[in-house]
């Protein structure tokens, strides 16, 4: 279902970038006196203008809705570790320790003084 919603999204944003790259900007007029007028009649004399318009606001609908769907889905995935898979470390055997004699404290100052004749 992630894989799917993400594909249908890099298209439609490829979609979306390659629609507003083909819309005329308001300075238009320049363009028109090199021939670029003549192209815009398939549409008729506004309908370009509103078509692509159209398109643009229906392309970023959908942008905004896969992106919402892609956040919602990214947020509930499955808590599933790797670790939690992995089986407990074996210890390793060692030797069983050696009972040691009791580290006395070292004597203070004063009771050192007081031993010395």
């Amino acid at each position: 279902m992630s894989s799917f919603m993400i594909i249908i999204h890099i298209i439609v944003a490829v979609a979306l970038v390659l629609i507003v790259l083909l819309q005329t900007g308001k300075g238009a007029d320049m363009g028109a006196a090199f021939g670029g007028g003549s192209s815009q009649t398939m549409f008729g004399a506004s309908g370009a203008s509103t078509f692509m318009s159209r398109l643009t606001t229906i392309a970023a609908i959908i942008f905004m809705l896969t992106s919402l769907g892609l956040a919602y889905l990214s947020s509930h995935r499955g808590t599933k570790s790797v670790m939690s898979e992995m089986p407990a470390p074996m210890t390793q055997q060692t030797e069983p320790a050696r009972a040691e004699a009791p580290v006395q404290p070292a004597a203070k100052k004063a009771d050192v003084a007081k031993e010395t004749p």
